[in-house]
């Protein structure tokens, strides 16, 4: 299957799911026409060699939350380091997620999230929500997001309430693209609007900073 029989499959899965937040239906972008490069061209890369280099590329740590869907016993979430804006105009932010995460159908279902930009005392809680098969939002304490109804995680350094937009294959992993509905910061919570903000959780060589 090629990239946009790829892309086309996960559009489909999206819409089998069922998206009622939705406003619109998801449509797969045009694609350029993309030559894959041969083996006999170029030698794989290592993966513990690419893990090691790309570490050194410091990043923000999310959650990303959604709302309870049908059928489920609860909201769903995961740690999310791979996240990034977007587009100003219209307003879209993006995440990856690996294609065997058993979290990401349960967003789908939702189709929509928000994204938790955890703050520097928040390890921990980065931690939790990184295990497999427990109870993450359990003594977490959260509201829901104005448009989504998503987990607003207490505490962060901002959130940022989405609809999925569109959903594309990247090798072993999917690029959500999200349309922001509303956002805000940690000081905008606590009503301060100092700028002073919550500083941020960072990830830098298999540790967080």
């Amino acid at each position: 299957m090629g990239h946009a029989g790829m892309a086309a499959a996960a559009v489909r899965y999206l819409r089998s799911a069922g998206a009622p937040t939705v406003a619109g239906p998801v449509e797969m972008l045009p694609r350029p026409e993309l030559r894959a490069v041969g083996e006999d061209e170029r030698a794989p890369v290592d993966q513990g060699e690419f893990r090691r280099v790309l570490g050194n590329f410091a990043t923000g740590v999310t959650v990303i939350t959604a709302p309870e869907g049908p059928g489920d016993a609860g909201p769903a979430g995961f740690a999310c380091q791979s996240f990034s804006s977007l587009s100003l105009e219209p307003p879209l932010v993006c995440f990856m997620v690996g294609r065997t995460s058993t979290t990401w159908p349960r967003i789908a279902r939702a189709g929509a999230f928000c994204v938790n930009v955890l703050g520097a005392h928040q390890g921990d809680l980065c931690r939790g929500f990184a295990v497999r098969g427990a109870d993450k939002f359990a003594g977490v304490g959260y509201d829901a997001a104005p448009v989504s109804g998503s987990p607003r995680l207490a505490g962060t350094a901002a959130w940022i309430d989405c609809a999925i937009h569109a959903v594309h294959t990247g090798g072993d992993h999917l690029i959500v693209v999200g349309r922001v509905d509303a956002l805000g910061t940690g000081d905008d919570d606590a009503g301060r609007g100092d700028g002073a903000g919550v500083a941020p959780l960072l990830f830098h060589r298999g540790r967080f900073a």
